[in-house]
């Protein structure tokens, strides 16, 4: 799908196709300051010798801070504040929900304490465990307001295939501000380093 840019009014949840970009602005024409990434999943119920049962899986949030397309930073389960304080990750999340719906990670991004050489942050998940997206059920990822809560957009991770990672979405710095594109771009790899060479062609 073509990149269709969405301006201004964001007061309504966005549901994001690949490639499809808003600008992160609210309603009333101010910025957004503090942003929260949430990823939520399920384990897919799987038939057995014993009937279903649901084999846990791991997925992983990370956010990898760039500046000039250089990598300068990465918050993840195993660094969950980011060096300059603007970047953190609430904690790891080894099984997925219960089908509550509800974030199962987050990372919140204040986006006025970023510092002004990153300007892209990549959003990307990992099947730690190395299932495939096949076995996921109920993914997402959205963007939400955090100075109210308000979701703005939401991206779901339908037809996964056989792929372990997907490139969610980016924050980018525009010329009035932050946008946010996402991305869904499948990939393979347990953990953000493995994407690596898959997120260089993106940025």
């Amino acid at each position: 799908m073509a990149c269709s840019e969405q301006e201004g009014n964001v007061s309504v949840s966005i549901n994001l196709s690949k490639g499809q970009a808003i600008s992160l602005q609210k309603s009333d024409g101010g910025t957004l300051s503090s942003v929260r990434m949430g990823l939520g999943w399920q384990a897919a119920e799987r038939r057995g010798l014993f009937g279903k049962r649901t084999r846990e899986i791991d997925l992983d949030a990370s956010a990898v801070l760039f500046a000039d397309k250089e990598p300068v930073d990465v918050v993840f389960f195993q660094h969950l504040v980011s060096d300059d304080g603007s970047v953190r990750h609430t904690g790891d999340n080894l099984v997925g929900g219960a089908g509550q719906g509800g974030d199962d990670e987050s990372i919140l991004v204040d986006l006025q304490r970023v510092p002004v050489h990153i300007d892209q942050i990549i959003f990307t998940v990992n099947s730690f465990t190395g299932q495939t997206f096949e076995e996921v059920q109920n993914a997402f990822c959205r963007l939400v307001d955090e100075s109210n809560g308000q979701e703005l957009a939401r991206y779901t991770l339908t037809g996964g295939g056989t792929y372990t990672a997907q490139i969610m979405a980016k924050v980018h710095r525009t010329g009035s501000g932050w946008g946010m594109t996402a991305l869904g771009s499948p990939a393979n790899g347990r953990t953000f380093q493995d994407l690596m060479p898959s997120i260089q062609p993106l940025l």
